[in-house]
């Protein structure tokens, strides 16, 4: 936009006292900004050893070949809100989308475990009223006993929550039974903002595409969807075919390492 000082009662287009000229909308660059966007996004800090260290580990974890005797399992957790609806929603006709109500009624909070065997093709899905030291510690148990009962040892991949320890195991059961479940888990934690080297979030993301875009109102509901996902991917046998590796780390996230 052009201006230059306005004298007199034949000035055109006059504001202010300046001359507006209208050269065409060629003359404006439509700006690269869109500060209306906004992106959630887990930004590692940077030159940290902590993060590198604990990086390196998991990656390394995931280069060891299948050995069933000690399977890699990776675990985590999501928050789900239960709704229900307020009127019928109208079912899908030809030529015609389904219809639903834009009102809804909250239920409560859950929280939907996710246990996953990249290699294997396996995972287990569980929905808990809560997510306590108890819930965790009886998914292990129940993953150590139930779904792996002859393997030596489980390398388990989680994130480091408070919840996420072996002191939960003493906090739940008897010193006996925790000690001998400590001792058929290697634990391995993913770095704090360093959660998308949890495989078991790309289940996670699968199980939420796939299966929990809709209203479910009840724990029940709920269970019953995800063991239906969770049974067709198990038959299936998807499985995960992880690529990025410690070295791709070390050149494509150098900045993350301590500057030596």
């Amino acid at each position: 936009m052009d201006g230059e000082a306005v004298d007199g009662e034949n000035s055109g287009n006059a504001y202010s006292g300046y001359r507006v000229q209208r050269n065409g909308a060629h003359h404006f660059k439509k700006t690269q900004l869109k500060p209306h966007l906004r992106k959630q996004w887990c930004i590692p800090p940077k030159q940290t050893g902590e993060f590198a260290a604990r990086m390196e580990d998991i990656l390394e974890v995931y280069a060891l070949p299948y050995d069933p005797e000690i399977p890699l399992v990776c675990m985590d957790e999501q928050p789900y809100q239960l709704l229900s609806e307020t009127r019928q929603p109208v079912p899908m006709e030809q030529g015609h989308p389904a219809k639903q109500d834009y009102e809804y009624v909250r239920e409560g909070t859950c929280s939907i475990f996710m246990f996953n065997e990249p290699l294997g093709g396996w995972r287990h899905v569980h929905v808990s009223s809560r997510r306590t030291k108890q819930d965790w510690a009886a998914r292990i148990r129940e993953l150590l006993e139930v779904h792996y009962p002859d393997a030596k040892k489980i390398r388990l991949v989680m994130d480091n929550l408070n919840t996420h320890g072996l002191s939960s195991l003493y906090e739940s059961f008897p010193p006996d039974v925790a000690l001998k479940l400590a001792k058929r888990l290697e634990i391995h934690y993913t770095p704090k903002h360093g959660s998308w080297l949890n495989i078991a979030e790309i289940e996670l993301s699968a199980l939420t595409v796939q299966c929990l875009c809709r209203r479910l109102a009840s724990i029940q509901e709920l269970q019953a969807q995800v063991t239906s996902w969770e049974s067709i991917r198990n038959r299936n046998k998807k499985t995960v075919d992880w690529q990025f590796s410690t070295s791709d780390a070390r050149i494509k996230l150098k900045s993350l390492y301590p500057n030596l």
